[in-house]
C-alpha cells in the first residue's frame, strides 16, 4: 500500500469547519469502518451511519478529490475525513484490493470528465469570420457603453462629492447596468462597488476620488488600446471585462518550481463564494495568485493548504503584473514551508509595491512579503513594525491580531499578506522556523 505524505494536521486543514474536523477525528477509528481498502491511487471504504446501508465512502489520492453518499452538503464531509485520516494513522489495515465497482465506476466518471474537457479544447474550431464579426460587434458596443460612462463621470466630479453620501443605491446600479449591457461587466462591477465607499468611514471622500481617478484612467487607456504594449492591453480589455480562457492560459508553457502555499483567503459575495490562494516559487521567488469559485452554496473542492509545498507547473494569465495563474501540473507535494523569498524591510516591501503599481496603475491588492516585523498595537490599532522604525497598519476586517501576537510571543516574524495601499491583511507569518496560517 502506498503511504501518503499527509498528515493528520493538513488532512484536519481540509475540513470546512471545526464540527467537520472534529466529528471526523471521532471516526478515524477501526471500529467505525465496515469495509476498508485501497491501491494506491485512491481510497475507500463503508462507514456504517443510523440508517440500514452504510455509506459509501470514496478518495481520489492525485488531488485528493472526495465522494460520500452520505446527505451532508459539506466538502469534505466528515467521513471523508475520517477515512483519510485513519489512513494516514494505520495504513497497514487497509486491504490493498482492486477498487469495486462503485468506487471503478467514480474514478472512470472523473477520468472520463477530464478526457472530454481536454478533447472538447482540441475540438472547438470555431468560425474565423463569423468569430471575427462578433468580436467586432462587442468593440462597438463597450466603445459605446464607455463613452456615455465617461460623461456620467465628468459630470459627477465637476458636480462634487458633497451630496454623494445622500444617494440611493440606484445611484450607482443604474451606470452599472447600462455598462453590462454595453458587455462591459468588468468596469460595471468596479461601478457597483463605489457605493460602499460612501460608508466606509471617515476620509472616504479621498478614496471616492482615488476610485473615479482610476476608472477614468481606464476608460482613456481603452481609448489608446492600440498605442499600449501587448501586455497593458491584455489588463485593460481583462479590467473592461473581456474573459481569458483557461484553455488559451493552459496551452502556454508552465513556469515550473517548488511552490509555497503561503496564504489562502474565502469569501462569500452574491452567493459566489472565492477562494484566493497565494503561492511563491522557492527558486524563481516569483509570486502568484490562484483563484476558486464556487456557485449556489456549492463546496470549494481546491486542496491546497496553506504552509506545505508542491512540486508543479504554474501558467500566468496574460497582464501587465501577471499574478493571476492554472495550475498547469501539480505532482507530489513537498515539504512544510519554513522560509520564504521576502523583502528585509517595510521600505523595501513598500519600494516593491510601488514598482508594481507603476506597472499596474490598477492594482488593487498586492503579495507583500517582509521579513523580520514584530506585531504590535499602537493608540489602539494593530500594526506591523521593523527594526528601523517604519510600520504598517493592520486592516481593520483582520479579526486574529490577538493570535498573531501570541504566535510571535513579540519576536520579529517574516510576513505574508494582500496589501491594498492602507493596510496589511495577513494571512501567514513564519515564527521559530515554523509557518502558521494566520
Amino acid at each position: 500500500m502506498c503511504v501518503t505524505n499527509w498528515t493528520a494536521d493538513r488532512i484536519v486543514a481540509l475540513a470546512p469547519d471545526t464540527s467537520s474536523a472534529r466529528a471526523g477525528q471521532e471516526l478515524a477509528k477501526d471500529r467505525k469502518w465496515v469495509t476498508r481498502g485501497g491501491n494506491g491511487v485512491a481510497l475507500w471504504g463503508e462507514c456504517q451511519g443510523s440508517g440500514k446501508n452504510p455509506y459509501q465512502v470514496q478518495i481520489d489520492l492525485s488531488e485528493p478529490a472526495f465522494k460520500c453518499s452520505c446527505p451532508s452538503r459539506k466538502f469534505p464531509c466528515k467521513h471523508g475525513l475520517g477515512l483519510f485520516l485513519l489512513f494516514e494513522k494505520s495504513p497497514e489495515i487497509f486491504e490493498l484490493a482492486e477498487p469495486p465497482d462503485w468506487v471503478q465506476s467514480w474514478l472512470t466518471s472523473r477520468q472520463a470528465k477530464s478526457e472530454q474537457k481536454a478533447k472538447k479544447a482540441e475540438d472547438t474550431a470555431p468560425d474565423p469570420a463569423a468569430q471575427a464579426k462578433r468580436a467586432a460587434q462587442r468593440e462597438a458596443k463597450v466603445a459605446a457603453g464607455l463613452q456615455e460612462f465617461d460623461l456620467w463621470l465628468r459630470d459627477l466630479v465637476r458636480n462634487g462629492l458633497a451630496d454623494i453620501a445622500s444617494k440611493p443605491y440606484s445611484f450607482w446600479d443604474g451606470p452599472a447596468a447600462r455598462l453590462v449591457d454595453a458587455q462591459a461587466k468588468g468596469i460595471a462591477r468596479s461601478v457597483r462597488e463605489l457605493g460602499s465607499i460612501v460608508s466606509s468611514g471617515h476620509g472616504w471622500q479621498g478614496r471616492m476620488l482615488d476610485c473615479l481617478g482610476r476608472l477614468h484612467l481606464l476608460i482613456q487607456a481603452y481609448n489608446r488600446l492600440d498605442t499600449l504594449p501587448e501586455d497593458m492591453r491584455a489588463e485593460v480589455r481583462t479590467l473592461i471585462g473581456w474573459d481569458q480562457s483557461q484553455e488559451n492560459v493552459l496551452a502556454k508553457d508552465g513556469i515550473p518550481d517548488r511552490w509555497m502555499v503561503v496564504g489562502q483567503r474565502i469569501t462569500d459575495d452574491d452567493r459566489i463564494t472565492t477562494q484566493r490562494t497565494y503561492v511563491i516559487g522557492e527558486r524563481t521567488a516569483r509570486r502568484a495568485l490562484i483563484l476558486h469559485f464556487a456557485f449556489g452554496g456549492a463546496s470549494i473542492e481546491s486542496t491546497f493548504q496553506p504552509g506545505i509545498t508542491f512540486e508543479g507547473e504554474l501558467a500566468f494569465f496574460d497582464g501587465a503584473l501577471p499574478l493571476r495563474s492554472l495550475v498547469k501540473k501539480r505532482e507530489h507535494e513537498g515539504s512544510p514551508i519554513n522560509t520564504l523569498p521576502a523583502d528585509n524591510s517595510i521600505v523595501e516591501a513598500t519600494r516593491s509595491y510601488a514598482d508594481a503599481l507603476a506597472r499596474h496603475p490598477w492594482l488593487d491588492r498586492f503579495p507583500l512579503a517582509v521579513n523580520d516585523v514584530t506585531p504590535m498595537q499602537a493608540g489602539g490599532s494593530w500594526i506591523v513594525r521593523d527594526a528601523g522604525g517604519a510600520f504598517l497598519p493592520v486592516s481593520s476586517a483582520y479579526e486574529n491580531a490577538w493570535r498573531l501576537l501570541a504566535i510571535s510571543g513579540g519576536y520579529p516574524v517574516t510576513m505574508f499578506g494582500e496589501w491594498d495601499g492602507a493596510a496589511l491583511l495577513p494571512m501567514g507569518i513564519i515564527a521559530a522556523g515554523r509557518f502558521y496560517g494566520v
